[in-house]
C-alpha cells in the first residue's frame, strides 16, 4: 500500500500512540480523520500539529461506547474524502489494578465497551468503504494483558476485564480477516509496556515503586520498555509492506511474554 492518496481513520487518536499513528500517516501523503472523546486539553496541540503536516484532515468527536453513533462518524469521514482505505481500531480504556483498586461494575463495563464492543461497530461500519477501496486495511490494537492475565509482575497493571477483552481482540482479528477478503487485509498489533500504553507516560505507571517498575523491565528480554515511535514503525510495516500479511497477531512486547526464566547453558551431556 502506497499511503499518498489514502484516507485512513485513526480511532483515540488525539494523544499517544493514536495521535503519533495519525501524524504519521498525514506526513506520508494520507488524509487523516482522528477521532477523540475525551482528553478535551490534548485539542488544540493536535489541531496544531495536524496543520503543520499541510494534509487535509478531519477530527471528531464521538463516544464510541454510543454505538449507535459509529456508523455516522464512518459515514460523515467517507462522504468527506470519497473514500476510506485505513482503519486504526486503536480504541481502549485499560484500569490498572494500582489505580482503581478492586473492580467495581462500572469499571468492568468501561474496560469492555470501549476496548472491544467500539472496536467491532467500527469495523462493521468501516468495513463497506474499505472493499470498495479494493486495498483496504485494518489494524486492531490490544495488549498482551490477554496473553498474561493478572499475573506476575503484570499485576499491579492488567484488570481481569480489559485482558478478557483483549484476548477476545485476538478471535475478531482472525474473523474479520475471514470475511473482509482478498479486499481488505486485517491484522493486530498486541502490544506490551510501551510509553504511554501500560508504560511511562501513563498515570497508573507513576504509582508502581522503582523495584515494581525494574521488575517489569527484567522480564522483558530487550530490558526496556517499548517507545511510541516502535508502534509507528510496525503500523508503517504492516500497512506499506506486508501485503500479504493478514489475520495475523504482530506482537510488540519487547519479549516480556517469553521474559522470566532465562536460558540455561547447554549440558556437557554423558555420552
Amino acid at each position: 500500500m502506497k499511503l499518498a492518496g489514502k484516507v485512513a481513520m485513526v480511532l483515540g487518536g488525539i494523544k499517544g500512540i493514536g495521535k503519533a499513528i495519525a501524524l504519521a500517516l498525514a506526513k506520508a501523503g494520507a488524509a487523516v480523520v482522528v477521532n477523540y472523546f475525551d482528553w478535551e486539553e490534548e485539542l488544540n496541540p493536535f489541531q496544531s500539529e495536524m496543520a503543520a503536516t499541510g494534509r487535509d484532515h478531519l477530527i471528531l468527536r464521538t463516544d464510541l461506547r454510543q454505538a449507535d453513533r459509529i456508523p455516522l462518524m464512518v459515514e460523515t469521514a467517507a462522504e468527506r474524502f470519497g473514500r476510506l482505505d485505513v482503519l486504526i481500531n486503536n480504541i481502549e480504556r485499560g484500569g490498572w489494578p494500582v489505580v482503581h483498586g478492586p473492580y467495581i461494575r462500572e469499571q468492568w463495563d468501561l474496560e469492555v465497551e470501549t476496548t472491544l464492543r467500539a472496536k467491532r461497530w467500527a469495523f462493521a461500519a468501516a468495513l463497506p468503504y474499505l472493499k470498495a477501496s479494493g486495498d483496504g486495511a485494518v489494524i486492531n490494537f490490544s495488549s498482551i494483558a490477554g496473553v498474561l492475565g493478572r499475573a506476575g509482575a503484570a499485576a499491579p497493571v492488567f484488570n481481569d476485564g480489559y485482558a478478557a477483552a483483549s484476548r477476545a481482540v485476538s478471535l475478531f482479528t482472525e474473523t474479520w480477516a475471514r470475511e473482509a477478503a482478498p479486499d481488505v487485509r486485517v491484522n493486530e498489533i498486541m502490544l506490551g509496556f510501551v510509553e504511554t500504553r501500560h508504560g511511562p507516560g501513563t498515570r497508573g505507571w507513576g504509582l508502581l515503586s522503582d523495584a515494581q517498575q525494574q521488575a517489569i523491565r527484567d522480564h522483558t528480554l530487550l530490558g526496556r520498555t517499548g517507545t511510541i515511535e516502535d508502534v509507528v514503525k510496525a503500523v508503517r510495516f504492516i500497512l506499506c509492506d506486508a501485503s500479504f500479511m493478514t489475520g495475523s497477531v504482530l506482537r510488540l512486547d519487547g519479549g516480556y511474554v517469553l521474559g522470566g526464566e532465562k536460558m540455561q547453558p547447554m549440558p556437557t551431556g554423558v555420552v
